[in-house]
């Protein structure tokens, strides 16, 4: 399986600024096709600002993107993970906190965003790669037994 480090590692970690308007973080995001951005303060993360926090706190109030912060509207209740937690406990916390999204921290600072897609993917390409072993293994046929004659 796949870490949670190699999953994020190399990756351009997209951030915003508390103050950024929603309208500029909302071209961002469509611009990068992303799902959610790290929201930060300085150095410090403060929050997530992601597409339900959009919907629900932007569209859902109507509220004009262009005069509203993202500091007004982010999610500061952060579902974060370890860059050495495991696969299954990073795809749990997701689930039990019923999010997308999972921070991931190194030593309390800001490594990487994961999706669930992320997980969903790095467990397939794991499935995958044990099907083809087991693929190999079943149609394995031992040299001295190529040769055998019937």
């Amino acid at each position: 399986m796949k870490s949670i480090r190699s999953i994020v590692a190399n990756r351009d970690t997209v951030t915003v600024d508390s103050m950024t308007s929603v309208l500029d973080a909302a071209r961002l995001m469509s611009a990068r096709h992303i799902g959610a951005l790290p929201v930060v303060d300085g150095e410090r993360l403060v929050g997530i600002f992601t597409e339900r926090d959009v919907m629900a706190r932007i569209v859902a109030d109507a509220r004009d993107p262009r005069t509203t912060s993202i500091s007004e509207v982010m999610s500061t209740n952060l579902v974060v993970t370890e860059i050495n937690d495991s696969f299954d406990a990073c795809l749990g916390r997701m689930q039990q906190a019923r999010v997308r999204h999972m921070l991931v921290l190194d030593n309390g600072r800001l490594a990487g965003i994961l999706s669930l897609r992320d997980l969903m993917a790095a467990d397939l390409d794991d499935k995958d790669e044990a099907i083809s072993l087991l693929n190999a293994y079943v149609h394995y046929i031992p040299a001295d037994l190529s040769k055998v004659k019937t």
